[in-house]
C-alpha cells in the first residue's frame, strides 16, 4: 500500500513499475543494468477519491497524458531499488499537491491614512527637488 494521506491509500497493483535502461553517460554498468524505472499511473482507474481525480486531470503538467495516465520516469539512482523509490516518492508529491487548496484572492483597497503618507512624501520630495534647482531672478 502506498500511503498519499491518513485516510487516502494507493494498492500497489494500481501502480506499473516497468525496469528499463537509463540514459546518458554511465559507461558499462548502464549497457547491462536495467536500473531506470518506468512508473504509470491510471487517474480514472484508479481507487483515488473523485476530488483528487478531478484536480490531477485538471492540472497542466507534462508527465499527465491526454487520457489521464501519469508517467514519470525515475534514473536519477544508480540502483533499480533507489529509483522505484523516488518515483513512487515523486508520484505521492504530485498527488498531494493537489489536495492543497489554493486561497481566494480578495483585492484590498489601501487605507486612508496609507494614500495620505503616499501623497505626503511625494510633496517632501518635490520639494527637495525644487530647492535644488537654480535661483533666478536675482542680482
Amino acid at each position: 500500500m502506498i500511503a498519499i494521506s491518513n485516510t487516502v491509500q494507493l494498492a500497489d497493483n494500481e501502480v506499473e513499475l516497468v525496469a528499463i535502461r537509463a540514459q546518458g553517460a554511465g559507461g558499462q554498468n548502464v549497457n547491462k543494468v536495467s536500473s531506470a524505472i518506468h512508473l504509470r499511473f491510471d487517474i480514472q482507474a484508479s481507487s483515488l477519491p473523485e476530488f483528487y481525480k478531478e484536480n490531477l486531470l485538471a492540472l497542466k503538467d507534462k508527465r499527465i497524458t491526454k487520457d489521464g495516465v501519469i508517467v514519470i520516469k525515475a534514473q536519477q539512482h544508480r540502483t533499480q531499488e533507489l529509483n522505484r523509490e523516488d518515483a513512487i516518492e515523486r508520484l505521492v508529491e504530485l498527488i498531494k499537491s493537489v489536495a492543497v487548496v489554493q486561497k481566494i484572492r480578495r483585492e484590498t483597497k489601501p487605507t486612508r491614512s496609507s494614500k495620505l503618507k503616499r501623497l505626503e512624501s511625494k510633496t517632501q520630495r518635490s520639494q527637495v527637488k525644487q530647492r535644488r534647482a537654480k535661483v533666478t531672478g536675482i542680482e
